[in-house]
């Protein structure tokens, strides 16, 4: 199962409202498409988001680092060698985590789909269906409560609420006002995307205590490096804290553990450079009782099959941020999983079951 290929892709799907976060507004969902052909006529299929506030990666950049340094370096090697090929991967450059990954699921791809069976169960088959939640975007309190509704309307029990952008009293009257408005009964878990100081965070957490918002936890609440301040937030809150972007790789998950910075960790594959290291830091996370999230950046189907298929076989993987591909004007991607309002339920056919991605336009390189 040799590589005798890999190409590259670019593909754009605008949002059906635009994306508000405190780091960023997108209004056009950009990725780059990889697949991998091998000697036996099998193919694998990856993707990668830009995401350059977070992972500092173009649609550009991670073009280059496939095409001019990855590619070079898996060229004429056996897929079934996965542990040497992953080797390879990872010490081939620094950082350019989006870029491994969409290697990294391809590869898994190729790898589930020589063993015939789905990817889930190829990484442990612990489920087949996942809930995801839904994000409200950043936005007045008004219109964040008009947002909550309709997703609820639209079948979904878990709201993902973006906070962090403005002043702290407002995030505070945006998640009083979704409260009002959806009731009990659904779950709100907010996303600072690291937008607070800590002093604001904790009185922010404990005022929303005191007023009963019956928020189900915090992620990423002060900057990402800012280890320390997310280690005070943890300290003097009761709310659960999750850590995000602080967490790329295992060695930063170590760190978060042995200090306790956090309760939680969520785990991207454009983070972690895909699964081979997402896996590692999700046993260091469940060695050391934390349980994790598996989220994603705003990405089509295929990416989303990668990270759902990882997330589906671990049990300790408990909460699933999976709701990008509901938020595209399009689909462009044939095969893989389905959704069914707020469940994802996961193909039988082999790897990722992807068979096709349409209406892009090939960049060669």
């Amino acid at each position: 199962m040799i590589i005798e290929d890999i190409h590259t892709k670019r593909m754009a799907v605008p949002l059906k409202k635009p994306f508000k976060t405190a780091l960023r507004t997108l209004e056009v969902a950009e990725s780059v498409v990889v697949t991998i052909h091998c000697d036996n006529g099998m193919t694998g299929f990856g993707e990668a988001p830009p995401t350059v506030v977070i992972t500092g990666e173009s649609l550009d950049s991670i073009q280059a680092a496939i095409q001019q340094t990855l590619k070079p370096a898996l060229l004429g090697m056996d897929v079934t060698n996965f542990e040497h090929i992953f080797h390879i991967l990872h010490g081939s450059l620094v950082g350019n985590t989006s870029a491994k990954a969409a290697v990294d699921m391809a590869i898994y791809d190729l790898l589930a789909k020589k063993m015939n069976v789905p990817l889930y169960q190829y990484l442990g088959g612990y489920r087949h269906e996942l809930e995801t939640d839904y994000t409200v975007s950043v936005n007045s309190p008004d219109e964040m409560g008009e947002d909550a509704v309709q997703y609820i309307q639209d079948g979904f029990t878990v709201l993902k609420v973006k906070v962090g952008k403005d002043d702290i009293q407002k995030d505070i009257e945006r998640i009083a006002e979704i409260r009002r408005r959806v009731g009990r009964g659904i779950k709100i878990r907010l996303d600072a995307n690291q937008g607070w100081q800590t002093k604001e965070a904790i009185y922010s957490i404990n005022k929303m205590a005191e007023m009963d918002l019956d928020i189900e936890l915090i992620e990423q609440p002060v900057r990402a490096a800012d280890l320390e301040g997310l280690k005070m937030v943890t300290d003097n809150t009761d709310t659960p804290i999750m850590a995000d972007e602080s967490v790329f790789s295992p060695e930063d998950a170590l760190k978060v553990i042995h200090r306790r910075c956090a309760d939680l960790i969520n785990i991207k594959l454009m983070k972690s450079g895909g699964i081979y290291k997402a896996e590692l830091i999700n046993r260091l996370a469940e060695m050391s009782g934390l349980e994790c999230m598996t989220g994603s950046m705003i990405e089509s189907r295929l990416g989303i099959s990668a990270a759902a298929h990882f997330a589906a076989s671990k049990k300790n993987i408990t909460r699933f941020d999976f709701d990008a591909p509901l938020m595209l004007k399009e689909d462009m991607i044939s095969g893989g999983m389905v959704y069914n309002k707020n469940k994802i339920i996961l193909q039988r056919e082999p790897g990722l079951g992807i068979t096709d991605v349409t209406s892009f336009e090939e960049v060669r390189k």
